[in-house]
């Protein structure tokens, strides 16, 4: 059959798994470290990146709806969600967002700081080749990012404590013509 076909490398490109959530990484070396572990998660993670735009011609005479010429990318809106069930009060600050930490205690502000905007890392296995040292992998790097969803826990009888998380990446006035994410893409090499 003619159209019932897959691309012969498809194994290669797959990505597998749920993937990490990091507050630090280094797409040259590929570590992971524990310290750079936000928390586990359940239910895996879901990233969007979704553009605004103007259509500039829409209400020019005679000009087709969605010219391209006249077609203006206005900014991203950057989200990632999902949920931890384990927490430290490192993400429980990271949670919070407009917080301060003194020793065990995380104490929300109403006021938002430049330094609470921080980077997160999503890291996934990708190809068929997953080794500790050579293996693939897929990076979001989420730039300024700040806790938007707020701080939740949902707790059960004999289970787990979820809690949800909502992280918003955001432009900055010291580079704004960055859009604040950037995805990595790394075939794996066979190990030796």
């Amino acid at each position: 059959m003619k159209f019932t076909k897959i691309p012969e490398t498809t194994f290669q490109n797959l990505q597998l798994n749920a993937g990490v959530l990091l507050s630090t990484f280094n797409p040259s070396t590929a570590e992971v470290t524990n310290t750079s572990i936000i928390g586990a998660t359940t239910g895996g993670v879901n990233f969007t990146a979704t553009p605004t735009f103007s259509d500039y011609g829409e209400d020019i005479d005679n000009c087709p709806k969605n010219m391209m010429e006249l077609k203006k990318l206005d900014a991203w809106e950057i989200s990632m969600s999902g949920t931890y069930v384990t927490v430290d009060v490192n993400a429980v600050k990271s949670l919070v967002g407009a917080a301060d930490v003194s020793a065990n205690k995380v104490t929300p502000r109403n006021d938002v700081q430049l330094s609470d905007f921080t980077d997160v890392w999503w890291v996934g296995d990708y190809s068929d080749k997953n080794g500790e040292t050579n293996g693939g992998y897929v990076a979001i790097h989420m730039m300024n990012t700040l806790s938007t969803g707020g701080f939740a826990i949902q707790s059960s009888d004999n289970g787990k404590g979820n809690f949800a998380f909502t992280y918003t990446a955001h432009y900055s006035m010291d580079a704004q013509d960055t859009v604040p994410f950037e995805v990595y893409v790394k075939t794996g090499t066979a190990e030796g």
